[in-house]
């Protein structure tokens, strides 16, 4: 019976496996086919090129797409960790009249969808004269990734015992070296786990990059990739966007692995804290 549990374990663990690696499986098999084979029913390619992931470079600005998406998405970790760590420790241990509410209305912002707010920040964003530039993008991805920001981090801030701010006020530290000397060291596995969140919704993002980018020259990867159009108006140069589609989720499957141990640890300590 033991015996039966665990080969259906591990069977329900590789069918999971299965299913959630198929799609990069996929994409990254008929990447490497050429135009001529892209659509045989074989599950290993009989012929392998690289001619997709070299045209998606000659034929299209990519790389400079690729530099956009590295340069908003940073951007916009660098702002929500920044702004987040100090808004979430002003609401975590501060006590003032109304901190309910703002909480309230920084959960509320998360809350709408991004076309609620699309025609607003189309307003704003013309009016600041960032239209077509990627500060416009910095800006707007900060919008709705700093609610989520806080959030997570205000969770961890309130589980830190109160006798820690005690013994750093009779140390005679004010608010800034309680904050940076003794709070964020035992953060840094919740900063990163809320750093790479950030960073993957930033890559990740479509709708606002789409509205507000006009030239290829400033446009990020998501909006160059659906913007790929083949010979005809009706051809999709499908091993190119396999191509391209594997390119962009490279650095997001890096940055996993490179921060495994902080994510896994600020899970666990989320976790055993909660």
């Amino acid at each position: 019976m033991k015996l039966l549990r665990q080969v259906g374990f591990w069977l329900l663990v590789a069918g999971i496996m299965a299913i959630s690696l198929f799609p990069l499986y996929y994409a990254t098999v008929t990447s490497l086919r050429p135009a001529s084979k892209l659509f045989e029913p074989a599950w290993l390619p009989t012929s392998l090129t690289a001619a997709n992931y070299a045209a998606v470079f000659n034929e299209l600005p990519f790389a400079r797409n690729l530099l956009n998406s590295v340069l908003v998405a940073g951007s916009v970790v660098a702002i929500a960790m920044a702004a987040g760590v100090t808004a979430a420790y002003a609401l975590a241990r501060v006590r003032f009249r109304g901190r309910g509410l703002l909480l309230a209305a920084i959960l509320a912002v998360s809350m709408f969808p991004q076309v609620a707010i699309l025609s607003g920040m189309f307003e704003l964003i013309s009016a600041l004269g960032l239209y077509n530039r990627l500060a416009g993008l910095a800006l707007t991805y900060t919008v709705f990734t700093l609610p989520f920001t806080v959030w997570i981090l205000i969770a961890f801030l309130r589980e830190f015992p109160q006798e820690l701010e005690e013994a750093a006020l009779i140390d005679g530290a004010g608010a800034w070296q309680t904050l940076t000397q003794v709070f964020l060291p035992p953060m840094r596995p919740a900063m990163a786990t809320t750093a790479l969140l950030a960073f993957i919704a930033a890559w990740n993002e479509f709708l606002f990059a789409l509205t507000f980018t006009l030239t290829n020259e400033q446009r990020t990867v998501p909006v160059a990739i659906a913007l790929m159009t083949g010979a005809s108006r009706h051809e999709l140069p499908w091993g190119n966007i396999m191509a391209a589609s594997v390119i962009v989720t490279v650095p997001l499957i890096a940055l996993v692995l490179l921060l495994q141990r902080r994510i896994i640890a600020g899970m666990a300590a989320g976790a055993l804290k909660g």
